[in-house]
């Protein structure tokens, strides 16, 4: 996956919006002002996802290119390669996991608008 494709991609999901809080080179994608991806603008080798605690430990035992969390919360955050181990529909469905986690825990009129 190449980086235009990850940004309309995460940019296509409802309530989808980006931010640069953390410095113009790593772009963060939220939902309703939550955070669900981030990645470095620049070099784009690895992006981070939200992940359910224990897929992403089977996550991690099953794929090389998947690690916990790089300067996040590695319970429930993974890195993601992206050198191309991994197939654009695959990264898609973690991206979509990591939304979808995000969407869950926002209060019930926040989830309603979206």
């Amino acid at each position: 996956m190449n980086i235009e494709t990850f940004y309309n991609y995460c940019l296509s999901l409802p309530g989808t919006s980006e931010d640069f809080p953390f410095g113009e080179e790593t772009l963060v994608f939220k939902v309703m002002g939550k955070m669900f991806a981030l990645t470095n603008i620049e070099t784009f080798e690895s992006i981070n996802l939200k992940c359910d605690p224990v897929k992403a430990l089977e996550l991690r035992a099953t794929h090389e290119e998947v690690k916990p969390g790089y300067h996040m919360n590695k319970k429930h955050w993974n890195t993601v390669s992206m050198s191309g181990g991994l197939d654009d529909e695959f990264i898609t469905e973690l991206i979509k996991h990591s939304y979808d986690l995000v969407v869950a825990n926002l209060p019930k009129k926040d989830r309603e608008k979206l």
